[in-house]
């Protein structure tokens, strides 16, 4: 069996060179995430050396979606949310009609059709919450005003994602329908979708932690995480062959389910390390799908992309928070935070890629915007931190 180790050389291919990477780009004050994507660069088809089977990647990339979005269930607090939905709410939504307003015009600028450039525009709209969380917590500014109003931003900004996850496949999915068709099938789904929802809240609300709570009382660590991993995984199924919606979609209420248990904390704590060994899979089969030679033959157009992301949505976010009176520092990291893009865009721009309404030159052009971004997202903070005044960060011994 010529492939009978494809999977261990997958993995073992996968995670030393993520992890090779991402301690060089640590090494230099850089998010993980880009070593990880360049790890993927690496074994990727488009690279000599070594390829890693471009098949089973993807199927590993969807557990990586799976968990993270069960991640963002997990850490989904409406209350915090409600504390600044004046500002985040409003400022989100905008931000992202501004952002694929701007990507739909650079989109028409280089002879994109309308279709695909508004994709593309949506997918460079929204920012990583990886990314952001983790810059902050360097900054310790997580807790602070600011803090929440940029993760709360980005929280509107992933379940916008979360819905466009579960219509996009029902809107462009269905060529050759007539309108009352798609429509026809539109309502089925949603309504499949509705009662899956309903179910998760009502039943799961209450069967859910009463199973955590099982669980935990049996004092074994390894159940209570294999619980909370079968929880995720076997509802994201349900959700996806049962109701008719999507992996990802399933995997969000799971989270949110598990959230609002006793044991939600215990939950994420538990899940965390297997969760960032996946997203780090995910981010290595994205990797795995750049083309670089996109940088060489596009350059101009890579950098009015990559324009979109740091200046159009910095601009956009500052005029948003000036309208709502923010603080200028408050604005001005709030800006930077929104200054890059990172996983959600990737799986969007994947999407669209399997739907067959966005080209392999589109994909690579969004996946360049979004490792360039994230490499430069230190210093758009250090600029930011320059122009509204505040004290830069002490370095370690």
């Amino acid at each position: 069996m010529p492939h009978a180790d494809s999977l261990i050389l997958m993995l073992v291919s996968g995670l030393v060179l993520a992890f090779v990477f991402g301690m060089i780009a640590n090494r230099f004050k850089l998010s993980p995430l880009v070593g990880y994507l360049l790890a993927g660069v690496t074994v990727g088809p488009f690279t000599p050396g070594y390829v890693a089977d471009t098949e089973l990647a993807p199927q590993l990339a969807e557990i990586g979606v799976i968990l993270l979005m069960f991640g963002v269930g997990l850490h989904f607090s409406p209350k915090d949310l409600m504390k600044v939905r004046h500002v985040a709410l409003p400022g989100a939504l905008a931000q992202i009609v501004l952002a694929t307003l701007l990507g739909w015009g650079v989109g028409r600028l280089v002879g994109l059709g309308d279709l695909e450039a508004w994709l593309m525009g949506f997918s460079l709209s929204i920012a990583s919450t990886v990314v952001l969380i983790r810059a902050l917590e360097e900054r310790r500014q997580l807790a602070s005003d600011v803090g929440r109003i940029a993760v709360g931003w980005l929280i509107v900004e992933d379940l916008v994602i979360v819905v466009a996850l579960v219509l996009l496949p029902l809107l462009l999915g269905r060529t050759g329908a007539t309108p009352q068709e798609v429509a026809a099938g539109i309502g089925l789904t949603l309504l499949k979708i509705g009662v899956f929802v309903a179910a998760m809240l009502v039943v799961g609300g209450r069967v859910l932690p009463w199973l955590l709570t099982r669980i935990a009382h049996t004092r074994s660590r390894e159940l209570f995480t294999l619980g909370v991993l079968a929880i995720a995984l076997g509802i994201a199924w349900v959700a996806y062959k049962v109701f008719g919606a999507s992996f990802a979609l399933g995997a969000f209420v799971a989270g949110l389910v598990v959230n609002g248990s006793p044991l939600g904390h215990s939950a994420a704590e538990r899940s965390l390390p297997l969760r960032d060994a996946f997203a780090v899979l995910f981010f290595v089969s994205v990797g795995m799908l750049f083309d670089p030679r996109v940088l060489i033959e596009q350059p101009l157009t890579v950098a009015l992309v990559l324009a979109i992301v740091i200046v159009g949505k910095s601009l956009a976010a500052l005029a948003i928070t000036a309208i709502f009176k923010l603080e200028r520092a408050a604005s001005l990291t709030v800006a930077a935070s929104l200054a890059q893009v990172g996983e959600f865009s990737f799986i969007l721009a994947g999407l669209c890629l399997s739907l067959g309404v966005m080209s392999r030159q589109t994909h690579d052009l969004i996946l360049a915007a979004a490792l360039i971004s994230i490499t430069l997202n230190p210093l758009t903070f250090m600029l930011a931190d320059r122009l509204g005044g505040r004290p830069p960060e002490p370095t370690a011994a």
